[in-house]
């Protein structure tokens, strides 16, 4: 890395905080957090967050040194659909006048990155929010063999799961779909850090999970590789993929 960059960071936090794998995976970045509220892992409860999410990022993008801003929460990003998505990212780039992504976004971008068009899904939530996630990654070109949750509703509920919880659903939702060609792992409140490489050696397709593929993701708009080897192919291979 070439030098220190500073990234503003929008949470679905109620408090001001950075996720902890982005001081592990990216110690010499200053991540600037700003929380928005999510209430639940639900429509309703994703409705107030998404409405600070503009200004989030404009208070953000107005802190000195501030690079680029990225919207953490794959969920509060994705469960307006893809259209939706797609204006707010247009949205944020108004605003902030800088580069941005959502986590959504850094997730659609893995996916590409490793070449896994017909995937296989697991994730945090209840079946309103997988059916939502579902059409999402529908309308953005992939095709979903398979989708499965824990099925959680209230927020701060993911990390409650293991590392080990994580891997069974994978392994579980992989037998359902032995032809997918890679794996995502949607919610920003899974610890998946340290599964993705796991599951890789086990199932033998690459995986994508939120948290790392948004840190990932917000190294590449500041022009950096985002490689962090040690943890799944996506991280792995970005020493060859700089933005």
């Amino acid at each position: 890395m070439s030098k220190t960059h500073t990234i503003g960071l929008v949470t679905p936090q109620s408090t001001d905080r950075v996720p902890p794998e982005g001081a592990q995976m990216y110690p010499e970045v200053n991540f600037i957090p700003k929380g928005v509220g999510v209430r639940a892992l639900t429509p309703e409860g994703y409705d107030s967050a998404w409405d600070g999410i503009i200004p989030a990022a404009e208070q953000l993008a107005a802190q000195p040194g501030v690079e680029a801003v990225m919207v953490a929460g794959t969920s509060l990003t994705f469960y307006r659909g893809a259209e939706e998505h797609a204006r707010l990212l247009e949205k944020l780039k108004a605003v902030t006048g800088k580069p941005v992504g959502t986590m959504s976004s850094s997730v659609i971008e893995g996916l590409k990155a490793v070449g896994a068009k017909r995937i296989a899904v697991c994730t945090a939530y209840g079946d309103e929010v997988n059916k939502r996630l579902s059409n999402f990654l529908t309308d953005s070109g992939f095709e979903v063999l398979e989708l499965e949750g824990f099925g959680f509703t209230q927020f701060g509920m993911p990390g409650t799961k293991s590392e080990k919880d994580i891997i069974d659903l994978a392994a579980k939702v992989h037998a359902a779909a032995p032809d997918a060609q890679g794996m995502l792992i949607s919610c920003g409140g899974l610890r998946t850090l340290g599964v993705a490489k796991p599951i890789e050696d086990k199932e033998g397709i690459p995986v994508v999970t939120s948290t790392p593929a948004c840190f990932w993701a917000a190294m590449r708009l500041v022009g950096e590789s985002g490689y962090y080897p040690g943890h799944g192919r996506l991280l792995e291979q970005a020493g060859n993929q700089a933005a």
